[in-house]
């Protein structure tokens, strides 16, 4: 094995590459001389389980091998060890990690804002609105402000946002009823799990 090791890291002269040791110890990877373990469960550069072997054993067939040897599973009983390129290990997690940060998606919630005397031409233009929002996968949240005494007069609000909900029926439904909070009423739209 062509790693050279140094009190505050090691490096390796085959990938060109330095690692800190104290980069290793924040990745809680053990590699080489920093695994601990008196023995491990060795699994060879093939992918086949060896058996259970002393440290020192591990790693001469390690330095025979030409690569690393690596902890890949610190919690075992003895912990799990495997000779790999460290390098190419790293780039494989690190190629995981941005993977599977670009399939996740963020649903963000919008707002709508409606008033208890709105006009059927403006409740359809933000329905419209909404369901733009409800197609790309967020939630929306349609709240209806009440001003003076049209507190007085609430149903005007819920036949507001029934209407309004059954204009965005197609893409999305109603994840939480219509609900008085002070002045306002609050009602959220989920979108359709068949739809985009």
């Amino acid at each position: 094995m062509s790693a050279i090791f140094y009190e505050k890291g090691f490096s390796d002269e085959r990938e060109g590459r330095t690692i800190s040791a104290r980069d290793n110890r924040r990745e809680q990877t053990q590699i080489n001389e920093y695994i601990r373990a008196k023995e491990v469960r060795l699994i060879d550069e093939e992918g086949q389980m060896r058996g259970i072997f002393s440290i020192d054993e591990a790693l001469a067939m390690a330095e025979e091998a030409d690569l690393d040897l690596v902890n890949i599973s610190p919690n075992a009983d003895p912990p799990v060890c495997k000779i790999l390129d460290y390098g190419k290990y790293r780039y494989e997690q690190q190629k995981k990690e941005k993977n599977a940060k670009k399939n996740q998606r963020v649903t963000e919630i919008k707002e709508i804002r409606l008033s208890a005397s709105i006009e059927d031409h403006d409740i359809t233009v933000k329905a419209k609105a909404a369901s733009k929002f409800l197609q790309d996968g967020d939630k929306v949240k349609v709240s209806l402000r009440f001003r003076g005494r049209e507190r007085d007069y609430t149903q005007l609000g819920f036949d507001a946002m029934k209407k309004f909900a059954d204009m965005v029926s197609e893409f999305g439904v109603i994840e939480k009823e219509p609900k008085m909070e002070g002045r306002r009423m609050n009602m959220f739209l989920a979108p359709k799990k068949d739809k985009k």
